[in-house]
């Protein structure tokens, strides 16, 4: 069976397929686990099988399941991937063009196809006791390091693809900040994908951890790029210490015949200030769920997101933000902008638990459609279980002002070149928001690329 890139949203899924299509994953977990080292400590091999029977039991969500019912995995469920088996020879290929921080990084994690390459990482110029490493490595070495966490935030129970992702975890980012430490430069993690040399496409499962210690503060870049077709499915797991700072930047650039199914799970502590912005470009079909647990006094929690379809790409976004604690404030702003016959969902889910008072929440999500063709759906959602609290949602689908264009118009500026300065701006929102220079630039530029007329704008702006 080959892969389709066409239209993902309009095929057809069943139980059938769904079942054999995890059947295939089921039947290589056997000879993925006599892949793996003997030392490999029994909790985690415990871990894996459990996540490999509830992947079983679950299968591939099909459009029956509220929470997909708008996003359809067929193309992943009935296409053919394969896994890499664990010592396979690392390609040979060129990061620099994708790598703006490369000069300006504190450290810089490389992996190809989800295996950590040496070669073409750096890891000098970090403060003392701060760990940046192949997960892999310290598994093998040093697994007490992780094992309070892994596998512990990011739970799979109803998640098919985080259980998919922890029965076959290989290899990852491992990001560890001691108690009061400022690491002032950022941390790059980039995965690579190519399916060079293969008989077919390729599934990836990275795995990151990031951990900020009590009043640390850092600042991580996770960059998903590649070319050809290939499934990622990676999982983010990020604990946010108490009162530390941490600024983390997904950006999935990835190529458009890819499928990226991801999910970020944030737990944040009391007092802590955690951020995170997600930008989607790339891919034929993206989902990105993220959950964000403040279950801590005091914590001010950002949540930003820029999406860009063209084509027939299909881009959702699902979040839940559990305000378990009271005291606290989360920002949630996604923006997207759709052309051509692309679809975006978003379903953002704000859950105040009992007891959260002085809660303070917030989020929008707004949409521009730049083509008839393109389709938005738009979902913020609040369940309130406290009486002394602060929440607002809404969201907005629509095309570009009229008036707005005719006024620039007016100044002389042409037609083409008023659209895409109105569309800029309307991007640029989120971009931003974003402190980390040399990305914000390379986004920025990006922009320019894509829109008609964007060295008109370049100069406007």
């Amino acid at each position: 069976m080959t892969v389709t890139t066409e239209t993902p949203e309009r095929t057809a899924i069943t139980p059938g397929d769904t079942l054999a299509g995890a059947a295939r994953f089921v039947a290589d977990f056997e000879l993925f686990l006599r892949e793996l080292p003997a030392s490999e400590p029994a909790a985690l091999t415990a871990l894996r099988c459990a996540a490999i029977e509830r992947f079983a039991a679950l299968g591939f969500p099909t459009l029956r399941q509220e929470a997909w019912r708008q996003t359809n995995v067929a193309a992943v469920a009935q296409g053919t991937f394969d896994r890499l088996p664990v010592g396979s020879p690392e390609p040979a290929v060129d990061l620099s063009r994708l790598d703006p921080l490369a000069e300006g990084a504190a450290a810089r994690l490389v992996f190809v196809n989800g295996r950590f390459s040496s070669r073409l990482s750096t890891l000098s110029g970090l403060p003392d006791g701060v760990i940046v490493a192949s997960l892999a490595e310290i598994l093998r070495t040093e697994p007490q390091t992780v094992e309070p966490w892994l596998g512990q935030l990011a739970r799979f129970d109803d998640q098919p693809f985080v259980a998919l992702n922890t029965a076959f975890l290989s290899d990852g980012a491992l990001v560890w900040i001691p108690r009061g430490i400022v690491v002032e430069r950022p941390i790059h993690v980039l995965y690579f994908a190519t399916g060079e040399g293969a008989a077919h496409p390729l599934a990836i499962f990275p795995r990151n951890l990031f951990v900020a210690g009590e009043n640390s503060q850092v600042t991580i870049v996770e960059t998903y790029a590649g070319e050809g077709t290939c499934f990622t499915c990676p999982v983010t797991e990020l604990v946010a210490g108490p009162s530390s700072v941490v600024d983390h930047y997904k950006l999935q650039m990835e190529s458009r015949e890819a499928f990226h199914i991801a999910t970020f799970q944030l737990q944040g502590e009391r007092s802590c200030a955690p951020s995170s912005h997600s930008i989607s470009i790339g891919g034929v079909l993206v989902r990105n769920d993220v959950v964000a647990v403040l279950d801590g006094e005091g914590i001010d929690c950002i949540l930003n997101g820029l999406y860009l379809g063209e084509g027939r790409q299909v881009i959702d976004n699902h979040m839940r933000v559990e305000h378990a604690k009271p005291h606290c404030a989360s920002h949630e702003l996604y923006k997207g902008v759709l052309d051509g016959s692309s679809r975006a969902v978003f379903n953002g889910l704000i859950h105040v638990h009992p007891g959260a008072q002085k809660t303070d929440a917030k989020q929008s999500n707004r949409n521009l459609l730049l083509s008839p063709h393109a389709i938005a759906n738009s979902n913020p959602q609040l369940e309130i279980f406290a009486d002394d609290v602060k929440c607002t949602h809404g969201s907005t689908v629509g095309q570009l002002d009229d008036d707005a264009i005719f006024y620039l118009r007016s100044r002389g500026i042409g037609e083409e070149a008023a659209r895409s300065l109105l569309t800029y701006a309307f991007a640029s929102d989120v971009v931003e928001r974003i402190k980390v220079e040399p990305v914000r630039k390379d986004l920025e530029e990006l922009l320019f690329a894509r829109l008609p007329q964007g060295e008109v704008v370049r100069q406007a702006v």
